[in-house]
């Protein structure tokens, strides 16, 4: 008999507590319709994707699900399904190439200038169009001895200045291990910045926590977060909590989305989405297009939608609240620009 109720985890903001969290992920879908008192019979076929992908869900996250509601748009970020065993022409493995730019382990060099870190091999959450759900992370799990090659690696190329921290999730790693990392790569003399890609903030808000703060904040490095969050019910007062702690430390904080079928595919929702960032001190950065990873294709939105979409946002939000509309191609020098129509 499953006993553990949704409702039934405190929010302090300490280093035990988002472990805790973080350990008890719901990891069952039976589990997961108990939580949210959705009938199991009425479930979409599941099995099959669960074993190509599992399934992975915190509890904070699952708080602000509408229990009974099969069609919530953050239950549908989460909620394995047998389309992702459809024939999928087009999407592949690996849609971004990013096999053939892992240099070594736990590097992934790809644009100039700046330099991404596998710092951590797991995520608190498996979003269903992750476009790294095959990545080969257990390739990907440096020993000390190859993070100082790493190091040095950053330190040889004088033209990266900025190092990026993602995964998996990074936060997820432990405190001791990040700060020991932050602190060697601020001893780089030309890396300025360091810019961290996590979901944490949103679905375990409780990882902001003062230690954290202290190893991300507190070196000569310009810290900034770039937050992952594609639909305004996914900020709740907790996520507010995590950005303003974040944002009284100075830490510059961009968010950038994926547009979704039937998740965050309304005017109405990308403004609401907008609005609600801002007002936590959270900049629109990206709204991407899809990324062709197999086991994905049914949230895919066209191009063309999706410039209609965001042109409409020009018409009605100030500049600075509307996301670069944007996606991104194996071997592009950058992300690739799409402009609006307008």
């Amino acid at each position: 008999m499953i006993t553990r109720t949704a409702a039934s985890v405190d929010t302090h903001f300490t280093s035990s507590r988002w472990q805790q969290i973080l350990s008890s992920v719901v990891t069952d879908a039976d589990e997961l319709f108990h939580l949210l008192r959705l009938n199991p019979a009425e479930a979409p076929s599941h099995l099959e994707a669960v074993k190509q992908f599992p399934l992975r869900v915190p509890i904070p996250f699952i708080n602000r699900i509408e229990p009974g509601n099969w069609n919530d748009p953050l239950l549908q970020q989460v909620l394995p399904i047998a389309q992702e065993l459809a024939p999928q022409p087009g999407f592949t493995a690996d849609p971004l190439g990013e096999q053939d730019k892992n240099v070594a382990k736990g590097i992934i060099h790809k644009y100039q200038g700046r330099l991404l870190l596998i710092v951590g091999t797991s995520c608190a959450v498996n979003c269903r169009y992750c476009f790294r759900r095959h990545f080969p992370y257990e390739d990907n799990r440096p020993n000390t001895q190859q993070w100082q090659s790493a190091l040095e690696y950053i330190t040889n190329d004088t033209s990266i200045s900025e190092v990026i921290f993602s995964g998996g999730d990074p936060l997820a790693v432990n405190d001791k291990r990040l700060a020991w990392l932050v602190e060697s790569i601020a001893a780089i003399p030309h890396v300025t910045r360091l810019r961290i890609h996590s979901r944490l903030p949103i679905m375990i808000p409780q990882r902001i926590t003062d230690e954290m703060l202290s190893w991300f904040t507190q070196t000569r490095l310009k810290p900034v977060m770039v937050i992952h969050c594609n639909h305004p019910n996914e900020i709740d007062q907790d996520v507010c909590a995590a950005l303003h702690k974040l944002r009284d430390h100075n830490v510059t904080l961009l968010n950038q989305a994926v547009l979704l079928k039937g998740i965050n595919d309304q005017l109405e929702t990308q403004i609401q989405l907008s609005e609600t960032l801002f007002q936590q001190g959270v900049l629109p950065y990206y709204l991407f297009l899809l990324d062709r990873v197999f086991g994905a294709a049914h949230f895919e939105v066209s191009e063309r939608e999706a410039k209609q979409l965001v042109g409409e946002m020009l018409k009605q939000c100030p500049g600075y609240l509307v996301p670069k509309l944007a996606r991104e191609q194996a071997g592009a020098p950058t992300k690739l620009p799409i402009l609006p129509a307008l």
